[in-house]
This record gives structure tokens, C-alpha cells and sequence, in this order.
């Protein structure tokens, strides 16, 4: 009989192999972070977020590095549906993990339009799908994800086009009710959630008297988040038990050791996205590979899912 890992668990009720998961925008679309890092060392790869149309991103410098982390400004630069659909799908079905197809834009009619195309014709490939919410919206410009009304038309809307594919909501760190808005998101429609995306931030260069990217704020990713996500983490876990328990949650933000890892998975994340950490260096999934594995060991349980929520106040 095949060994099983002691890593092996699941998210959303599919099979993953670890619950090391590579965070969107921070791999490519899979195959590129794959030349890289074998993609059999993640449980599962997200992809760039897709819009309907291709967008050029914002201006450079688009990322820049701080003390305790990366700022960026991507401004989700991507090929666009049907380029996506076209050259990157076909690809997906030769790597060896789970695939998280990631959708964002602009308007409720963007997010229903990708939608329905992963639905369509990236079924087989694309096992779950991540609702980046960061997005400001035309008609308001308030993010998504910072408006309860927008977030629960938008998931309510999102959720059918996928014909029962499950669906993580990826929520902002940044948000004065994170609790009250991943409530907003199942009530919705979403399987689950991603905690978190990047934290609203800005860096000055003192005499050039400019901002260090190209525009104004960007996303604050790294170890300086990673306290604030463990505690969202651990507080949208806690107040979801009784009203929605049991709810796969991704846990996301400055992960770059085994113990950060750990972290996340004490206070109640089934998985643990990985991004600034793969750019510091590619080897960092191996070695949380590793790292959790031993922990299991010491820990004495059978299983990575026996340390899931096992944090002891």
C-alpha cells in the first residue's frame, strides 16, 4: 500500500498532498513557478488573479522591499480571459497539484464573465476558485471586500456561474470587520476563505520626497503582517463555530518558516499560502515541508489535521 504523508489533508473535500499553498500573483499561472519549484512540493498553486480584459498593470516600480517585508503595486497585470483560457489552461493539466484558478475585477459582470469560463471549459483543471475581493468598484470605488452589500452580491452572483466548483473568498487584513464579513461571504454562497490579502501600506523615499513604487500605496506582504493575520485567523475561526464551523480557511501572510506555518494551522487554517516567502528564496515550500513534518512527529499526533485548531489559550 501506498505511504501516506503525515502532511496529506484536504481543502474544501479535495485531496492535497501538503497544506503548503502558493499564493496568487506570487507563481505566475503554474507553470512558470514550476521550472522553478517542482510543483509536487505545494498541495495546491493558485494563479494569477484573471480579469476579463488583459491589463498592462501599474506603472513601475511595482515592488519594492522593506525592513520587514515587500510592498507591492502590481495593479493585476494579467493576459486576460481568453488568452488565459487559450495558452496557460492546457498547460495546468500537467502539474502534479491542485490548481486554484484566481478571479478579480472591477464589476460584478467581470467576476461572473471568468466565472463562467472556468466553469465551461477549465473544469477538469481548475478544482477550486479564489474571489480576489480587493478590487475598488467602478460604480462606488469601495473595494469588494470592505462592503458587506457589495461582497454579498458579488459572491451571491459569482457562486451559481460556478456550478458547484468550491469557492474561497479572499478577504483584505485591512478591513475594520473581518469576522463580519466572512460571515457576509458564506451567507453568500463561498466554501470558504483566504486570511488574508495584503495589508493597505506606503513607503517614502525622504529625498525624493516620492513614493518608492509607482503609485502612491501599494500591498504591505511579509513577516511584518504575519501577527496581525494569526490573530484574524484565530478570531474569524472562533466566531464562525457555531454559525458556519468547519469552514476551510487559507491562512496567508508572511509565512516563511515551518513555525510560521504552524502558527496558522494552531489557531485554525486547513492550509497555509506561501508568496513573499517564495520570492526571498524558491526552496522556502521544501523546507516547511520538512519542517512540519517533524513537528507532526514531535508532536506525537498521526496527522497535520490533528494540529489544525490545537491551539491552547
Amino acid at each position: 500500500m501506498p505511504v501516506v504523508s503525515v502532511l496529506a489533508t484536504n481543502l474544501c473535500g479535495i485531496p492535497i498532498r501538503n497544506p503548503i499553498v502558493a499564493a496568487a500573483g506570487t507563481a505566475g499561472y503554474g507553470p512558470e513557478i514550476a521550472e522553478v519549484v517542482p510543483a509536487t512540493r505545494f498541495g495546491a498553486i493558485t494563479t494569477k488573479s484573471i480579469t476579463p480584459e488583459g491589463r498592462d498593470g501599474n506603472p513601475p516600480w511595482r515592488v519594492t522591499d522593506l525592513p520587514a517585508g515587500m510592498l507591492n503595486a502590481i495593479g493585476l497585470a494579467n493576459l486576460g480571459l481568453d488568452r488565459f483560457m487559450a495558452e496557460v489552461v492546457p498547460e495546468l493539466g500537467d502539474l502534479d497539484t491542485v490548481m486554484i484558478g484566481s478571479i478579480a475585477g472591477h464589476r460584478v459582470e467581470d467576476y461572473h464573465e471568468v466565472a463562467a469560463a472556468f466553469a465551461d471549459d477549465a473544469a477538469s483543471v481548475l478544482r477550486i476558485v479564489e474571489l480576489n475581493v480587493s478590487c475598488p468598484n467602478t460604480d462606488t470605488g469601495r473595494q469588494f471586500g470592505d462592503d458587506a452589500g457589495l461582497l454579498h452580491e458579488l459572491v451571491s452572483s459569482t457562486v451559481p456561474a460556478l456550478q458547484g466548483r468550491p469557492v474561497l473568498v479572499k478577504l483584505s487584513p485591512g478591513s475594520a470587520d473581518p469576522l463580519g464579513l466572512a460571515r457576509v461571504a458564506l451567507d453568500a454562497g463561498a466554501t470558504g476563505l483566504t486570511l488574508c490579502n495584503t495589508m493597505p501600506a506606503m513607503a517614502i523615499d525622504p529625498e525624493t520626497r516620492r513614493s518608492r513604487i509607482g503609485r502612491m500605496s501599494g500591498g504591505l506582504s511579509g513577516p511584518a503582517v504575519h501577527p496581525m493575520v494569526v490573530r484574524i485567523i484565530h478570531d474569524v475561526r472562533t466566531g464562525l463555530q457555531e454559525s458556519h464551523p468547519g469552514t476551510p480557511i487559507i491562512g496567508l501572510g508572511g509565512v516563511s518558516s515551518w513555525s510560521d506555518a504552524a502558527e496558522m494551522l494552531l489557531v485554525g487554517a486547513d492550509a497555509v499560502g506561501v508568496g513573499t516567502g517564495l520570492f526571498i528564496d524558491p526552496r522556502t515550500p521544501a523546507k516547511l515541508v520538512r519542517g512540519l513534518e517533524k513537528w507532526v512527529r514531535r508532536q506525537k499526533v498521526d496527522s497535520i489535521g490533528d494540529l489544525v485548531g490545537a491551539f491552547e489559550s
